[in-house]
This record gives structure tokens, C-alpha cells and sequence, in this order.
């Protein structure tokens, strides 16, 4: 191993030290780490790069993770005497995250090492800056801005592949709460993207000065907020909704409401 990469393995595991609840500083220096270092993950069968290795998996309150260890040094420490695969932080984010598999850094040491959930890995495959830092806190909005919908109502009726809007107000571990549009499409080609941009690029002047926005892909699996708000929030624009007849009377009569 190259001096830098026992330096980085150090670092990796210094930072673990000082992960303890609440400290999200502490544990977002540790993504950052681990996305540029790498992991010897523990083969529970097969050898490195063979095509029937499998990794070793725990469940930890419900939620499964591979485990792993943070250097050749904890890899003795940990008494593992099965084959085991060096691999990079991206790396093994990409592989575990769509199987909605976390992350478990030295579960020998003492305390039970470290868990880095799934949605964690999502970030570390995706970019760290990309996506909020969790865990999230989402509910509904309860800042008044009806011009802003108004006018982003308006926008979307007129943006053919806009199926409808959702909304949810997201406090992230750290930095600043922002309100965040889901957007569900009829389709995903590049003059779709570019008519949504559009799309959202008109409605902001109406956004009131120092409000964060953002946008999120109601068809994204992965995503915590499109999850939050297919499960909890209902459209405040619905094209489907608009366009469908009103119900008939039954026998002569008006519809009773």
C-alpha cells in the first residue's frame, strides 16, 4: 500500500473516532473520506473478482449492510480468515445503493464500528454536493408564497410533459432548509428536460429573495424527498385531475358534492 493510501486509511479512521450521535460534521468529513479511499470488504464467499464472490451481509434494526474494514492493519485486527476485495469508496457505494444496501465500517472494533446507510452510499456514488445531507426532516410547507405557485401552476399547464407538482419543505443535517418541487413527467428525452428547466426558470422570479428552491424527479426510486412526497404529499397541480369530466348525475339528478 502507497504512503499516501495509509495516510488516507488513517484519516478514514481517525474521523471514525469522532463520529458520535449528533455530530453530522463529524460524520460528513467521513463520507467525504471514505468517497475518495478505499475498503477491504469481507468475502463471505468466493475469492476477489471471481464471478461467485458474494459479500457478507448483517441487518442492523431492520436495514441490511455489507461489512467492511478500513485498512490491511483492522483486517488483522478483525480475525477475518475468509478472502476479502479492496475496493474503492465510489465503488462499492454504486454497487450496494441500488439493492437499498448500507455500509458497515469495522464492525469488530470496539462499540460496533460505524453504519453508513444506503441512501448515504447514494450520495457518495452521486456527489456528496449533489444531494441533501441526511438524515432529513420533511413535512408540509408552511411558508406563504401563492404568487410563486400561481405563476409555476400556470407555467406547468402549459408545459405539455408536466404531469403534476408536489411540494415539501426539507431541513437537512446541515445547511439550510429549502423548499423542494417534485416534478412528475410524462418522459425524460432532452427536449422534455429543457421544457421543464424552462418551465421552472420562469416561475423563480416570483420566489421571494433568499428562499432556496429546488427541483426533484418524482421518478427517482432512491431519492428520500420523492419518496416522502409520493408517500405524504398530495399534487397542488394535477393535469389529469383538471382534464377529467366532471361525474354525471345518476337519474336526472345533480351530482350531490
Amino acid at each position: 500500500m502507497s504512503a499516501s493510501g495509509t495516510a488516507a486509511a488513517g484519516q478514514v479512521e481517525q474521523l471514525l473516532r469522532q463520529v458520535t450521535p449528533g455530530r453530522y460534521d463529524a460524520y460528513e468529513a467521513l463520507l467525504r473520506a471514505l468517497a475518495t479511499e478505499q475498503v477491504w470488504m469481507l468475502l463471505w464467499h468466493g475469492q476477489a473478482g471471481s464471478p461467485d464472490a458474494q459479500y457478507g451481509n448483517m441487518e442492523v434494526d431492520g436495514l441490511g449492510y455489507a461489512p467492511c474494514v478500513t485498512s490491511a492493519q483492522e483486517l488483522s485486527a478483525s480475525g477475518w480468515n475468509r478472502s476479502y476485495e479492496v475496493v474503492r469508496g465510489t465503488g462499492i457505494a454504486r454497487t450496494l445503493y441500488p439493492d437499498h444496501y448500507g455500509l458497515w465500517l469495522n464492525p469488530h472494533a470496539p462499540g460496533g464500528g460505524v453504519g453508513i446507510p444506503w441512501l448515504d452510499l447514494r450520495r457518495i456514488a452521486t456527489g456528496l454536493d449533489a444531494l441533501p445531507a441526511g438524515p432529513l426532516r420533511l413535512a408540509e410547507p408552511s411558508i406563504e408564497i401563492p404568487q410563486f405557485y400561481a405563476l409555476l401552476t400556470q407555467n406547468a399547464h402549459r408545459t405539455p410533459v408536466v404531469r403534476s407538482l408536489r411540494r415539501a419543505w426539507v431541513q437537512p443535517a446541515l445547511g439550510a432548509p429549502y423548499l423542494a418541487i417534485g416534478l412528475d413527467v410524462y418522459d425524460t428525452s432532452p427536449p422534455s428536460v429543457d421544457a421543464v428547466r424552462t418551465m421552472m426558470r420562469q416561475s423563480i422570479p416570483a420566489v421571494p429573495e433568499g428562499l432556496p428552491v429546488s427541483t426533484v424527479a418524482m421518478s427517482d426510486d432512491y431519492d428520500p424527498v420523492a419518496m416522502w412526497l409520493r408517500a405524504n404529499a398530495r399534487p397542488f397541480y394535477d393535469r389529469e385531475a383538471q382534464a377529467a369530466p366532471a361525474p354525471a348525475g345518476g337519474y336526472g339528478y345533480p351530482a350531490q358534492y
